[in-house]
């Protein structure tokens, strides 16, 4: 058999093509995820202390618009680009020493909580 054509099983998983691309698309949500706390940080109120009331600092009390467009943007990617590789996985694997990939999952949890939550206290 050539190199070419190198069945799977025979393959290492750093040298196939599609076990790299999962593991990218991966990174990617994970790194939309970490974009999305950076883009929450900017789109929520300000903390008003007791200290800033008395000096007289002003803040913003409100959700930032710009910024929850962003951040739904953001976790919805995170969200699609999470179940289509959790999709693409669930068809590949299929011995019993495949292993599905936990992080995929907390990945999903979080980014769908996180949009319920904003849908249900911001939105």
């Amino acid at each position: 058999m050539n190199s070419v054509n190198q069945d799977r099983r025979q393959k290492p998983r750093g040298k196939d093509g599609l076990y790299r691309f999962i593991v990218a698309i991966n990174l990617t949500c994970w790194l939309l995820l970490v974009c999305a706390l950076v883009v929450f940080h900017f789109a929520r109120p300000d903390f008003i202390s007791g200290v800033q009331t008395y000096w007289g600092v002003q803040g913003r009390t409100t959700w930032s618009a710009q910024h929850v467009e962003a951040l739904v943007m953001l976790l919805q990617i995170s969200l699609g680009l999470t179940l289509f590789t959790m999709f693409i996985r669930a068809r590949r694997t299929r011995r019993q020493e495949d292993h599905f990939g936990v992080n995929l999952f907390i990945l999903a949890g979080i980014s769908l909580v996180s949009l319920l939550t904003l849908n249900l206290n911001v939105l």
